[in-house]
């Protein structure tokens, strides 16, 4: 039998195999418990990262209209669809938006303040945008 340490692949195989066969007493339990967790752990920073890319782009949108370009808005449309699919694949993420729209946030107005060269913020402390002007692809920030 694989080691979970030294060929992760065939570890996984194997245990899938297991699995199937119902051999639930072969199973390395604390390997299959501390992947699951990580599995979780990465979707939520999945979801974390493309809010924060969406709401440093909807932030420059709003707060530099006049640098408005052809690839923010190709960013915003992207990350809105991106997302959309991620929480269709695991809708209980869908009722942590609240708590992680706020991570995401802090983020992302790191992201808007670097990459538009506001000396300081002008960004509000929360975010401003509720979750469905968030998702919404009709939704565009004005000044």
């Amino acid at each position: 039998m694989a080691s979970y340490e030294t060929d992760f692949h065939q570890w996984i195989d194997e245990q899938a195999a297991l699995l199937k066969a119902g051999q639930l007493d072969r199973l390395d339990i604390p390997h299959l418990i501390a992947e699951l967790e990580g599995m979780s752990a990465r979707e939520r920073r999945e979801l974390i990262n493309g809010l924060a890319i969406l709401l440093a782009h909807l932030l420059k949108w709003q707060y530099r209209p006049e640098r408005r370009c052809t690839s923010w808005r190709l960013t915003i449309n992207e990350q809105r669809r991106q997302l959309a699919l991620l929480l269709e694949d695991s809708p209980s993420l869908g009722h942590r938006l609240p708590e992680l729209v706020a991570r995401a946030y802090r983020n992302g107005t790191r992201a808007a303040l670097e990459e538009t060269g506001f000396l300081k913020s002008p960004f509000p402390e929360n975010c401003a945008y509720g979750i469905e002007q968030i998702m919404d692809e009709a939704y565009w920030p004005v000044e």
